[in-house]
């Protein structure tokens, strides 16, 4: 959690969206950096959600929490300088890009569908309403659709990453547009099927 916020690059008084919730604790670093009333969380799970907002309320952090699919975001929160994700996902919905001002930073873990050690991937909002980043290292996460097993997605991506040569996480980027989005190898002109 400490290299994910580390990589937000987050600052006094921005706008934060988290999605996963879970004990509350991490929305609470959030909300120390950012400030009070800065940072909105979306837990799936009611009763998680219920045991978070009460840790939170008793540490003293002023964090909004909402129950909700966190693939839909919380638009009457935007827009938000900062997104940061604590589930992995196979697509980053486009949700949160658009509820991201330009300039804003996403940090996303994902899932092991490129390469087998679960890429962490940074990205910036573009004024195009596209995003575009890096992968940074790896970050593990439970999927943020607990549907989708990633036993077979981690063989599969096994597979891609050992055509490819091995590379490292870091070698990966990815473009998120309102069609979808690319993963790449080395530059967005080297695409890599998902």
């Amino acid at each position: 959690m400490a290299r994910m916020i580390d990589a937000l690059e987050l600052r006094a008084g921005m706008r934060v969206l988290e999605i996963g919730t879970g004990t509350g604790f991490n929305a609470a670093v959030l909300a120390r950096i950012a400030g009070a009333g800065r940072v909105v969380s979306v837990e799936r799970d009611a009763v998680a959600a219920g045991w978070a907002r009460t840790a939170l309320e008793a540490s003293g952090s002023d964090v909004r929490v909402v129950i909700g699919d966190g693939a839909g975001g919380y638009a009457p929160g935007s827009p938000y300088e900062r997104v940061i994700a604590t589930a992995s996902v196979h697509d980053i919905p486009y949700a949160w890009i658009e509820q991201t001002r330009p300039g804003g930073l996403l940090v996303i873990p994902l899932a092991p569908t490129i390469h087998p050690e679960w890429p962490l991937a940074v990205l910036t909002v573009h004024p195009d309403g596209t995003a575009s980043g890096r992968c940074v290292g790896t970050a593990p996460f439970m999927p943020l659709d607990t549907a989708s097993g990633p036993s077979l997605c981690v063989d599969k991506a096994e597979e891609r990453w050992e055509r490819a040569g091995r590379p490292d996480p870091d070698r990966y980027g990815i473009t998120v547009t309102p069609e979808g989005q690319a993963i790449w190898l080395d530059a967005p002109e080297h695409p890599v099927a998902p």
